[in-house]
This record gives structure tokens, sequence and C-alpha cells, in this order.
């Protein structure tokens, strides 16, 4: 993928270099609590590995980053540039002001506006802040353990992450949380599948507006978002975790589903096909 020499985005939070304080409170105060736990009957060394848990990093100065770390936040910072340049174009097309999100750059954990969270729960976006969070660490994880590398695979995991946020521009979102308290979680499954795959979609137009503008697609790169694709579909990841699956579990789609949405967009570039709320196959 052609990245290098384009603008990165001004958007962006880099926690990667601090060196961080704990997310609850430690030291005397967490000793005296295990104290009176223990004079009441209870298991003070569980409320403490609890707490050890539950800590952030050891408070201490800024943390050095790696030549691998740094070009990773440069990469992203770019596409997460592009994204930026394609949306606000989109937007004025429609006759809509695009508002940008923020990208967070973290490593380990990440206090956001949706909770705290860990590197384990992958790239996610929080509507409640507008920001996109990431812990570039994913990148690796996704080559090594899920057999998708590349700079395009990467590329995608940001553009879809970012179309969460077009679909919070647009009211999807709001939409979403109303049906969550209205229907059973298996329901709920159901339409969350048909955002995820609208998020596909999203990323897929992005992309192909992105080359038209810049030109980055090399050969090997729509190979590389498509194996991503298709290794993250719930199928596939629960068949590698578990040996089986369960459809009625499902809430991002099959791999076949990821795939063909995220290709729909990458072709046409035409966000009137993305409806997978009303399509009839999804």
């Amino acid at each position: 993928m052609r990245w290098r020499g384009r603008r990165q985005s001004d958007n962006v939070e880099d926690r990667r270099t601090a060196g961080g304080g704990a997310v609850v409170g430690g030291g005397i105060g967490v000793i005296v609590i295990a104290i009176i736990i223990g004079l009441l009957g209870g298991n003070p060394q569980q409320f403490l590995q609890q707490a050890a848990q539950q800590q952030g990093p050891a408070a201490g100065g800024e943390v050095q980053l790696s030549p691998e770390e740094v070009e990773a936040g440069e990469f992203v910072s770019t596409v997460f540039a592009d994204t930026e340049e394609v949306w606000t174009d989109l937007f004025a097309q429609a006759g809509r002001d695009y508002k940008k999100p923020t990208l967070v750059l973290f490593k380990d954990q990440v206090r956001s506006g949706c909770g705290l969270a860990s590197s384990g729960t992958g790239p996610f976006y929080c509507p409640a802040d507008e920001k996109v969070y990431l812990d570039t660490s994913f990148f690796g994880q996704l080559a090594r353990q899920l057999g998708a590398p590349g700079d395009f695979a990467q590329a995608y995991v940001v553009a879809h992450e970012v179309g969460h946020h077009v679909q919070n521009l647009l009211g999807y979102t709001d939409q979403m949380e109303q049906i969550r308290r209205q229907v059973p979680e298996v329901e709920y499954n159901k339409y969350s599948v048909k955002l995820e795959l609208q998020a596909d979609f999203f990323a897929g137009v992005m992309l192909h507006h992105a080359e038209k503008k810049y030109r980055i697609i090399e050969d090997g790169d729509v190979q590389e978002a498509m194996t991503a694709a298709k290794a993250i579909g719930d199928d596939t990841l629960q068949r590698r975790s578990r040996g089986y699956v369960q459809p009625e579990t499902f809430n991002h789609g099959t791999s076949e589903q990821r795939l063909r949405w995220f290709m729909k967009g990458l072709q046409t570039g035409d966000l009137n096909q993305g409806n997978t709320f009303e399509a009839e196959r999804l």
C-alpha cells in the first residue's frame, strides 16, 4: 500500500508513551480494604488479585517507542487522514458536514468514554466520546494468529472502525441502542450483524475513494484485505477457538458475509448500496 509521504491526521492522541498510573486506588488504601475484608470473614487474597488485575501500568516517566511502533503510528495516522478526506468529501456531496473523530493509540489498556478496555478487546469505536481506540500490537496478532498480514489489511481495520463513526453520525448507533433495549440478546445479535456488515461496506467505500484520490493500492493489497475480512468472521473465529460454531451467537457476520460487503463497497464506492438493514440477503 502506498502511504508514505502523505498527510498524517492531527486528530490523534498517542497515549503509548505515557508512563501511566493505577486505574483503581492502590497502595495503603488497597491493603486497608483487604484487612477489613479478612476481619469480616472474606478472602483478602482474592481481593488483592482482582485489584492488581485492574491496575494500570506503574506510574513512571515516558515510555520509549520502538522503531516498529513509531512506524505503525505514522501508518495509522496516515490512513486516518485518508478517512477524514474521503468522508468529508462524501458528506459534502450529500449536503452534510463530517464531524471528524479522534484516533487514540494505546498500549495494553485504555480508559475510554465507554469504560476501561484492554488490548484483548481489539480495535473499537466508542460513540460516547466519538473516538477510535487502537493498540497497534493488534496488527501483529492479525498477522500471526489470524493469518492476515499486510498494511492494506491494517487499513481495512482502521477504515472499519471509522465506519462505525459514520454510522453514529447517520443515526444508526442510536437506533441500535433503542433496539437493544427492546429485544432479547439473540434477536439483537441479528441487528448487530447488520451494523458490522455495514461498517465493512463503509470501509470498502472509503478505500475505493482513497484509491481514486491517492492511488494507494499496490499488487496484492486487495487480497490482503480480503484475507483479513475472512479471518475475522464469526464462524471462522468460533471454529478456531471452539472447534464448532453457534450461529445464534454471531454478532459480526460470517467470513463470507464480511468479505462480500467489504468488496461491494470497495468495488462500487456507492453509499446507496450499503443499507444492510433492508437488504434481502446478508
